[in-house]
């Protein structure tokens, strides 16, 4: 009995140490978290039929990154940062496609950076701000980037312009009733689309991000969307990340789960009730074959 007295104990020392860790778990911060003095940014590849690597600070970042694809969010110190973007499988830096261009992260910050071509059809970059502030109560946010080789362009809603003369390397932002939007892109000062009509939603509290990249000469524009949500006047999430095409955003919370906490909490006193319950029986039953054999054990009474 003093074996299974010793067991019990020793379970009693697994449970609570269990039941601690589950405790731990719920006091952990949330894994999308970020701290005010970090920053967020994307990346996303608008050069036509050209796969290519992303480096930052020479470190090899992004292999292989596909046109129209985007990367991250990768939550990141502020401070300033190279980025260059070489051909698929290059060794280094040495030989760039694009850049390096120094990206500047404030703290707080959440932030995209294009690789691109210039009006010209030149390969660039371009480092975008998103806006990640409060959006009235059944409003969305509509943020649309010129990101191709074309002039200047409209971007039309429901046929109509909302967006005029909008030139490459410049976006322009909207705070719309949340709904779905039917969006296209045309040249500036005229209705017939470039490209589009889209269904774009505009959710209530996300930026919807669209992009118009590509070439119209070589007849390749595409559009892009990205989304930022969290934005509610009283937040009830946080800056995610991108829709279609790569993971949500992080940003600023609590830093911890109160759910979590009141879960692994309850799960501690469960835990530590059936170690209480199990330490006591044990008790009981070793008392009681102290009563029946005497100090000694059955083996001293036979003798």
């Amino acid at each position: 009995m003093e074996r299974t007295a010793r067991r019990s104990a020793a379970l009693v020392g697994v449970t609570a140490f269990a039941a601690l860790g589950l405790s731990a778990v719920g006091l952990a911060p949330s894994a999308t978290a970020s701290t005010d003095d970090g920053a967020v940014l994307s990346v996303m590849h608008g050069v036509p039929d050209t796969p290519v690597d992303v480096w930052v600070d020479d470190e090899l970042t992004v292999d292989d990154f596909e046109p129209g694809d985007m990367a991250g969010p990768l939550d990141l110190p502020a401070g300033t940062y190279s980025v260059a973007i070489t051909a698929p499988d290059a060794e280094d830096t040495s030989e760039p496609v694009i850049g390096p261009v120094d990206l500047d992260l404030e703290a707080g910050g959440n932030y995209t950076a294009v690789a691109h071509l210039d009006a010209d059809g030149a390969p660039t970059a371009t480092l975008f701000t998103n806006d990640t502030s409060a959006t009235a109560a059944g409003d969305g946010r509509l943020t649309v980037r010129h990101v191709a080789a074309a002039p200047a362009v409209d971007v039309l809603a429901g046929g109509e312009p909302v967006v005029s003369g909008l030139e490459n390397s410049d976006d322009e932002t909207l705070d719309l009733p949340a709904g779905t939007v039917s969006a296209a892109v045309a040249a500036a000062g005229s209705t017939d689309p470039l490209l589009g009509p889209a269904d774009v939603e505009v959710a209530e509290g996300v930026n919807t991000i669209a992009y118009a990249w590509g070439s119209l000469d070589d007849d390749t524009l595409a559009l892009a969307t990205q989304t930022v949500d969290g934005l509610h006047s009283s937040p009830d999430g946080v800056p995610a990340g991108v829709s279609g095409l790569a993971a949500g955003f992080d940003a600023p919370d609590s830093g911890f789960s109160s759910t979590a906490l009141l879960t692994g909490s309850a799960i501690v006193g469960l835990f530590l009730v059936i170690a209480t319950v199990m330490l006591v029986k044990a008790a009981r039953e070793h008392a009681r074959e102290h009563r029946t054999h005497g100090p000694a054990g059955p083996d001293a009474r036979r003798r």
